[in-house]
């Protein structure tokens, strides 16, 4: 794809704004596409950890009996790669990463609206992980509790829960903090003309998240301090022995943290609802409501945290409820996927990369959806709960849809900041690994849940040894693909084709101002005149 126009001279861009000299230049920067990279490389870093700690597992299980590793290792490594993936990647990346470099200037801003804060709520969140990795290593060793940390077992397990516990605690913080800055930020910077019918999608969806953040976190970090006292204090609230009850955790843990999941997918479906439209060549079908069904998601996805708790033991009034609520939320899930195939129809489609992970996270996650409300149902539940079936559809949910608009991100945004893009061919063969050793690996885990194989086992039955085999190998060949994903980017963007403005053709208004964005995005004021995906309007044939 060749250039629309001329880069930026480097003096000019953001990257050449230094106050500072070095990694100080950096670390103390209060511009947001600064803090954006940050975000970026830390979350991303962290992602590569939690992939290498994957593949480990799944070495382990890829027979019966010991492997590579005894029982104990093993639940502390899927304890620590559940932490390090729920907590360090995916619900801080795409607020801190992508929310950071692209929404101020979508909705026409210079910065957020407390950039310092900004600053601090990165300082906060790499914190929180230098915290959790000091628990690896000392103490009692790794927590082994699993990433939900269960009471009454993780008030009593000798390893270093507490000090992992803390430091989600401290990511907590960083969350809420984000959250605020980018509600008020949504709120009170937008250009004149940037009315709410006219913001892009990735920003309906970064606000309606930013309020989940600030709503619900706050419950995550009441419930890890109460593990800490427990812990220390023995206060006994979960411990049924002391008069306690277990099941007040699960309650306490599940208002976070499923609602957790739509933090983890909302902004995922902005990233999708930016993408699709610019390589379909055509206004995105339904804006109202795709903006609209990113708030009823949120909404309703804080309602339904008692379907992870069907086989708890609760009343048949609250599973109908539950159950009915979850099949309610589907619906604006449905919505969207809806309106993206409709906007896919008669379009003028280009296969690029960032458009083929767009569609591959449409079909997974579409698969995602579709295993969850065979959970949703308390009568299919009561089979499949607790076994491999429940690892294989989160997957789809949170890698297969977070984890791959997260790719396609990384392709349609990242040359915007460093003037310069990737080769075409690898990314698409990086792409073809990816998917295809992605279906091999979770449906795989989804035949053998439904088998009845359980999930968290350190050994398994000799009958599920074959699907395991071939869940490892497409383990293996997602790594290939990821491997070729990383090398593919960093080479473009480091020596790649150079690249204008706007090589993509699209409309919203990082597209309008220089490559890579000079200090404070816009050289005058922005006056928006037309709507987000109105190519006509912005003058694009």
């Amino acid at each position: 794809m060749k250039p629309t126009d001329q880069t930026m001279t480097p003096a000019a861009s953001f990257w050449n704004d230094t106050g500072r000299s070095g990694i100080a230049s950096w670390i103390f920067s209060t511009d947001h596409k600064r803090i954006g990279l940050l975000y970026f490389f830390s979350v991303f870093g962290f992602f590569l950890v939690g992939v290498v700690l994957g593949l480990l597992i799944r070495i382990e299980l890829m027979a019966p009996g010991r492997t590579i590793m005894g029982p104990q290792t093993y639940n502390a490594l899927f304890t620590v790669h559940g932490v390090v993936m729920v907590f360090l990647f995916i619900i801080p990346g795409f607020q801190g990463s992508f929310g950071n470099l692209i929404m101020p200037i979508q909705i026409g801003a210079r910065d957020v609206a407390f950039p310092r804060l900004n600053l601090f709520s990165w300082w906060l969140y790499m914190a929180g992980a230098a915290i959790i990795l000091t628990s690896l290593f000392t103490g009692g060793g790794p927590p082994d509790t699993g990433w939900t940390f269960y009471l009454p077992f993780s008030g009593r397990t000798g390893t270093n829960v507490s000090l992992a516990v803390f430091g989600v605690f401290v990511v907590g913080f960083s969350s809420i903090a984000t959250g605020v800055n980018f509600v008020t930020t949504i709120h009170r910077l937008r250009a004149e003309g940037m009315t709410w019918g006219r913001l892009p999608l990735f920003v309906w969806s970064l606000y309606a998240t930013a309020w989940v953040q600030i709503l619900a976190t706050p419950i995550l970090g009441i419930t890890l301090v109460l593990i800490i006292a427990e812990r220390l204090l023995g206060t006994g609230l979960f411990d049924p022995g002391r008069g306690g009850d277990p099941l007040m955790y699960q309650h306490l843990f599940w208002i976070y943290s499923h609602p957790a999941v739509y933090i983890m997918i909302l902004p995922a479906m902005g990233v999708i609802s930016e993408i699709i439209p610019v390589f379909a060549r055509k206004p995105v079908f339904g804006y109202k409501m795709i903006a609209f069904s990113s708030l009823a998601i949120a909404a309703a996805g804080s309602l339904v945290w008692g379907h992870h708790m069907f086989t708890s033991g609760m009343s048949d009034t609250a599973v109908l409820v539950f159950s009915f609520l979850t099949f309610v939320v589907a619906i604006p899930s449905a919505i969207k996927v809806f309106n993206w195939v409709s906007t896919l129809y008669k379009g003028s489609i280009s296969l690029e990369a960032p458009m083929l992970f767009s569609l591959s996270f449409i079909f997974l996650f579409s698969i995602g959806g579709l295993t969850g409300l065979i959970q949703g149902a308390a009568a299919t539940d009561i089979h499949v709960h607790d076994t491999q079936f429940v690892v294989g559809h989160f997957h789809y949910v949170i890698f297969g849809g977070s984890g791959f608009a997260f790719f396609a991100a990384m392709h349609y945004w990242l040359p915007k900041f460093y003037g310069r893009r990737y080769a075409e061919k690898p990314a698409i063969i990086a792409w073809a690994l990816m998917s295809v050793g992605f279906n091999i690996l979770y449906f795989s885990m989804i035949v053998l849940g439904l088998e009845g194989m359980p999930r968290r086992y350190y050994d398994y039955l000799p009958e599920f040894a074959p699907l395991n085999l071939v869940s490892t190998i497409g383990s293996w060949i997602l790594a290939s693909g990821l491997v070729l994903l990383l090398v593919n980017l960093v080479r473009g963007l480091r020596s790649g084709e150079r690249v204008g403005k706007n090589p993509w053709g699209a409309a919203t208004l990082e597209w309008s101002i220089p490559t890579p964005p000079p200090t404070e995005n816009f050289e005058e004021e922005p006056v928006v005149t037309h709507g987000p995906y109105d190519y006509r309007g912005a003058g694009i044939p």
